[in-house]
């Protein structure tokens, strides 16, 4: 028994040398590879005008005070869900998920975006907008062009995109201990970089009895291969690299779980009528 213990023990270190060297090297930051992105680019125009307000493309006359905007989409692992890249920040640093048209009173571009007909949810990263549908019957090409539309002619009026605080970088706090920390620096440095590339953001919710819990927002929400990425690849990485970790599960806000219910609830009494 005591062989055994000391071989566990043994590993933990082990594992704990490998996390340091994996910190070095986010310090040294490696080369990504470039993302696929999407040829269907649109070039929007966009009139300058003090209050934004969603363009009817078609009827846009030409004038000296109208910006041209290349905007490039990139798919995501979830087919409802498709990544607006208006080539500048967004929000630079952080992230900021608007699930329903009711949370979005602190961005007017979020409200805009709401307005174009068949956008379910909205998300904010760095430096690309994520933008879910309500029904995947319906053709992105009947959406894309109203949220071009929108997206440029926002930047064009010089607005703040948010008078809200985005989701920064997992906070430590005093009263973490040495997993808790080694947690939230694993999701900071290496799972939700690669989750934000594919359009969403993991949130850290809490570490209690050996699970770790977490949301997930932007793309990942409904998505079918949510499951799959939180079991084989973040659950994975974790429980590799910290042997306290015995599974992730996945959990949702009481305010989340109440407007998907109402939600639920309308879409129902719309199939009914």
């Amino acid at each position: 028994q005591l062989w055994v213990l000391g071989f566990k023990t043994v590993m933990a270190a082990s594992r704990r040398w490998s996390l340091i060297g994996l910190r070095l090297g986010t310090a040294l930051r490696d080369i990504r590879s470039p993302s696929k992105v999407s040829h269907q680019c649109f070039s929007v125009c966009a009139k300058q005008s003090s209050k934004p307000r969603i363009l009817n493309v078609s009827t846009l006359k030409p004038s000296s005070s109208v910006r041209f905007m290349f905007i490039q989409t990139q798919d995501t692992p979830n087919p409802r869900s498709l990544k607006f890249l208006p080539g500048k920040p967004v929000l630079g640093t952080g992230t900021l998920d608007f699930p329903n048209s009711s949370s979005a009173e602190s961005s007017s571009l979020a409200r805009d975006l709401f307005l174009v007909e068949g956008v379910k949810s909205v998300f904010f990263g760095p430096d690309f907008i994520t933008v879910t549908k309500a029904d995947a019957e319906i053709p992105w090409t009947d959406i894309k062009a109203g949220v071009s539309a929108a997206i440029s002619e926002f930047f064009a009026s010089g607005n703040p995109i948010t008078t809200g605080e985005p989701q920064a970088e997992t906070s430590n706090s005093e009263e973490d201990d040495e997993v808790v920390a080694m947690i939230k620096e694993l999701l900071d440095t290496r799972i939700r970089p690669t989750v934000q590339e594919d359009g969403g953001d993991v949130i850290f919710k809490g570490f209690e009895d050996g699970t770790v819990k977490l949301k997930l927002v932007g793309s990942c929400t409904g998505c079918p291969s949510s499951t799959v990425t939180l079991k084989n690849g973040i659950q994975n990485m974790l429980q590799f690299y910290i042997p306290e970790v015995d599974e992730v599960e996945q959990v949702e806000d009481e305010v989340d779980e109440v407007s998907k219910k109402v939600f639920s609830e309308l879409e129902k009494r719309l199939q009914d009528s």
